[in-house]
């Protein structure tokens, strides 16, 4: 089976379409499928529920998405360096769920482990919780302590970004690029990888893969990203 595809856009070919939800690895800027988020704008499906960490940059990522207004709501633990998305919250035009970022990370493992829901004691007295069932557990000392159900996030389709992929769609992330990339992979019914650098089946390390090709639909070929900086600071002379 040849899960490699010519272009961001025939990879995505098929697969897309309006109202669908999307799992998108990346933190900030690090570790984006940047040709792939660019080919779902120029798809122009609308009405997308996206759950990110965050929604990239102004002008950039997922930025390019609320620009587009292609996006209904997102499902979001940072929401900061991008003026669009939080006009658009403010104005109403945009849905936001907020989740804190552990929160997050665990409710999209959960979803790909097939665990349908979770107790975490993060958030508890606060609007996280608001709506949400409580229960009590006890403690290690056998104190009880509040806690809150989170509910598991799967996506119809998730686009990740890794370093090295082989033809069978077996992934290597590099660093912090890593980041939400492999819980993302997991959590919905099919995955596109963009990577940097595709290698023969059998080349890489077993002991080194990160997502086994098995969760892997599609790959994309991107060997020159931008890798844009989400904020650069840099010292005065």
């Amino acid at each position: 089976m040849n899960k490699l595809y010519p272009s961001a856009a025939a990879a995505l070919s098929g697969l897309v379409d309006d109202g669908m939800t999307l799992a998108v690895g990346g933190f900030g800027l690090c570790g984006i499928p940047e040709a792939l988020i660019a080919a779902l704008r120029d798809s122009g499906c609308r009405n997308l529920t996206v759950i990110s960490n965050n929604a990239g940059v102004d002008g950039f990522g997922l930025g390019q998405l609320l620009a587009t207004r292609q996006i209904k709501k997102m499902i979001s633990s940072y929401v900061g360096e991008n003026k669009e998305f939080e006009r658009q919250y403010l104005a109403g035009e945009l849905e936001l769920e907020f989740t804190p970022q552990g929160t997050l990370a665990e409710k999209l493992r959960a979803g790909g482990a097939g665990i349908p829901a979770f107790f975490t004691k993060t958030g508890y007295g606060t609007l996280v919780a608001e709506g949400k069932e409580t229960r009590q557990f006890p403690d290690a000392h056998g104190e009880p302590e509040w806690y809150v159900m989170e509910r598991s996030l799967r996506a119809d389709l998730s686009l990740v970004k890794a370093w090295k992929a082989d033809r069978a769609g077996n992934l290597v992330y590099r660093k912090t690029a890593r980041n939400f990339n492999p819980i993302c992979a997991t959590a919905s019914k099919l995955c596109i990888a963009e990577v940097e650098e595709i290698v023969e089946t059998g080349a890489l390390d077993p002991d080194q893969i990160h997502t086994p090709g098995i969760y892997v639909k599609r790959i994309v070929h991107n060997p020159h990203p931008e890798k844009r900086i989400e904020k650069r600071t840099i010292r005065e002379n």
